[in-house]
């Protein structure tokens, strides 16, 4: 038995609507998953036509990281999602001009994603790059990344499933490692509690940007411990207000 809860019937979550009103493209690429296709449980075995390790990208952007990715793991199938239409359709273009066959896109919210879409155990790793930092102390608690968010990743991910997060906004990162700190099922991957350099780390081009700017990005590496106890699960509330990826970021 796995902990996925089923559906509700009425949505129970809202993404933060954008500044404007923007047209919903329509996305018509074999890379792409339309949300109403997400029974309970997906069967992700068979979308993909075959068995092999599952990662999931938080907030794909415009897609140069994950395209990197599966150029780099074909043995490894990628689910890359994100709310923005139009950052979901050019992830499309990218992977539908490269004629990759191990990625998925989706347009969903990240925890509904993890919390009913996801079995227990089920991620070789997932990646979260520089997402919405909400920089205003009265809006912290809208960070995606908290303990609650954590514990819920420990339970989607398989054993020794390995966690990256990425952010420009170093309080974020210090506010991250310091929770992770007090998730001993979570291990360092690291020397530190995060760093500013990664080999072989692919980079977006939100991540460039920044860099070639002379402005630090840092990097944070956890893996689940394969024998550690994982905390109870607790499926966590999806609230209000929750956007990926700030407005005008490039992945």
């Amino acid at each position: 038995m796995t902990d996925r809860i089923p559906s509700p019937a009425a949505p129970r979550f809202e993404a933060a609507p954008p500044a404007r009103i923007q047209r919903v493209i329509p996305i018509v690429s074999k890379h792409f998953i339309p949300v109403e296709r997400l029974a309970v449980p997906f069967d992700w075995a068979a979308e993909f036509g075959r068995q092999a390790p599952l990662a999931l990208e938080i907030g794909c952007g415009t897609g140069h990281f994950v395209l990197q990715l599966a150029q780099r793991h074909p043995e490894v199938d990628f689910l890359a999602i994100d709310i923005y239409n139009k950052g979901c359709l050019k992830t499309c273009s990218k992977l539908d001009a490269a004629g990759l066959g191990n990625v998925r896109v989706l347009r969903v919210e990240a925890r509904e994603l993890l919390l009913n879409r996801l079995a227990a155990d089920s991620l070789r790793a997932i990646y979260i790059n520089c997402p919405d930092p909400w920089p205003k102390k009265r809006h912290r608690d809208r960070r995606l990344v908290n303990r609650e968010f954590l514990a819920l990743a420990l339970h989607r991910l398989e054993p020794a499933g390995n966690l990256f997060f990425s952010s420009d906004q170093r309080d974020y990162v210090e506010e991250v490692a310091a929770t992770l700190a007090g998730l001993p099922a979570f291990s360092n991957r690291l020397a530190a509690p995060f760093t500013e350099e990664l080999p072989g780390y692919p980079l977006s081009k939100y991540m460039r940007r920044f860099l070639d700017q002379g402005l630090p990005v840092y990097f944070i590496h956890r893996q689940r411990h394969p024998t550690a106890e994982r905390p109870a699960f607790q499926a966590p509330e999806l609230r209000r207000g929750y956007r990926s990826r700030r407005p005008g970021k490039e992945s």
